[in-house]
């Protein structure tokens, strides 16, 4: 599957790690690479194959990952040059990010060269709590509901709804699998989307994918390679923030948290399940508005609109720093700017994934809003203004400040009325 140095795994790892496929899958019409097989298989022997000790099944989110990361071929070998390229590219963009932001915990952030599956390993792992929380939210409800259908039916309860307990944790490895496996398609770095992360910050280069954007847009290689450093530099120091990254997991974690179930609804949505006919097994689990939709409440605008507020503020600080760190290092830097726009905005299915399962879907909007509001702030105050943005969780701007940054600078320049 991928080059040795990528520790993706052996050829047995590839065996039918699980007795069976998924034919169907959104990508590989005649089934993920590795896991073929499926078509004599019953219900029963299905769900005994995929049971699952904990909430999700991680290692069919793992398989399922690692072939879509890779469409199921080899991964070409990395330059052996490429890791000391980076590390030094890295430590360059680590002075400039420091002496504009004060963040200095980014210069002592680890550098590593990726292929695809070891980013998809990455952030199965660091988005690991948000989506247990999911299934757990998602496995309460149904055990809720089953008790109720006891109690109500004097212990007769709908086969169907008794089944659902135990296939949750497969819907939601394969769904999370298949998230991580298509934002691993195209990633060049670790922070492309604002995705909560339990992990340490580290900075990311997937330079096969570099590779391909480079020729793809006809961008400078150097030019490319530094502003893209600056970005990972950046967004590593307003990780390593305590209150940053823990604001974006407790958001996340309040997302998935405020599903809402409708039994009705997804049962439904699991009828479509026939053991004669594998494939509507993987029709149901390959969108994950068919079940996550079924499930989404009110509660969930408003943090929505939270976390939409929060990355947004995120990712225009970004932007803002990286212009002038390459405004007078990198002649191209607003061709590559709008490159990664749109590379960040199409997400194609992707983004499906990530709005379905997390509620994370920003827009051309967005990114403009954000950076009009950092922009509006230094304007006024200076990028030392601005920076006060990490003092505290406090100072993160409301959405009507995020439109006025004057607002903003008139709220946080009152007394403390504590």
């Amino acid at each position: 599957m991928a080059h040795p140095s990528q520790g993706s795994g052996s050829d047995d790892d590839r065996e039918q790690p699980f007795g069976f496929g998924f034919p169907g899958l959104p990508g590989f019409p005649g089934g993920v690479p590795g896991l073929p097989g499926l078509g004599d298989l019953d219900l029963s022997q299905l769900l005994g194959m995929l049971s699952s000790p904990g909430p999700v099944n991680w290692e069919i989110a793992k398989q399922i990952a690692r072939n879509v990361a890779t469409e199921g071929k080899p991964e070409r070998p990395i330059d052996p040059a490429a890791p000391a390229e980076f590390a030094e590219l890295a430590r360059a963009a680590q002075t400039h990010v420091a002496e504009l932001t004060g963040l200095a915990s980014t210069l002592a952030t680890p550098v590593r060269v990726l292929g695809a599956v070891e980013w998809a390993d990455l952030h199965l792992d660091a988005l690991r709590p948000v989506l247990e929380d999911l299934a757990r939210t998602l496995g309460t409800a149904l055990a809720q509901e089953m008790q109720a259908e006891l109690d109500a039916e004097a212990g007769t309860p709908d086969p169907m709804a008794a089944i659902m307990p135990m296939l949750t944790p497969v819907l939601l490895g394969l769904q999370a699998g298949s998230m991580i496996g298509y934002l691993a398609l195209h990633a060049l770095g670790r922070y492309d989307l604002p995705l909560p992360a339990a992990d340490a910050p580290s900075l990311c280069f997937v330079v096969r994918h570099i590779d391909d954007f480079e020729d793809a847009w006809s961008l400078p290689r150097a030019d490319l390679r530094f502003t893209l450093a600056t970005h990972e530099v950046v967004h590593a120091a307003m990780r390593a923030v305590p209150w940053v990254s823990a604001r974006l997991q407790r958001l996340a974690s309040e997302y998935v948290r405020a599903y809402h179930l409708d039994l009705s609804a997804i049962e439904e949505r699991f009828g479509m399940l026939d053991p004669s006919d594998p494939q509507s097994f993987e029709r149901l689990t390959a969108h994950p508005r068919d079940i996550l939709g079924a499930m989404a409440s009110p509660a969930q605008h408003d943090v929505q609109e939270r976390l939409r507020v929060f990355a947004t503020v995120l990712e225009g600080y970004a932007d803002a720093v990286i212009a002038r760190v390459t405004e007078r290092l990198v002649p191209t830097g607003g061709q590559i700017h709008e490159a990664f726009t749109r590379h960040r905005i199409d997400r194609g299915e992707a983004g499906h994934f990530v709005d379905a399962l997390l509620g994370i879907d920003l827009g051309r909007d967005d990114y403009d809003r954000g950076r009009r509001f950092c922009d509006g702030v230094i304007e006024r105050a200076g990028l030392e203004g601005l920076n006060r943005l990490w003092m505290s969780e406090a100072m993160v701007p409301t959405p009507s400040e995020l439109d006025a940054p004057g607002l903003w600078l008139a709220r946080i320049d009152l007394p403390d009325p504590s």
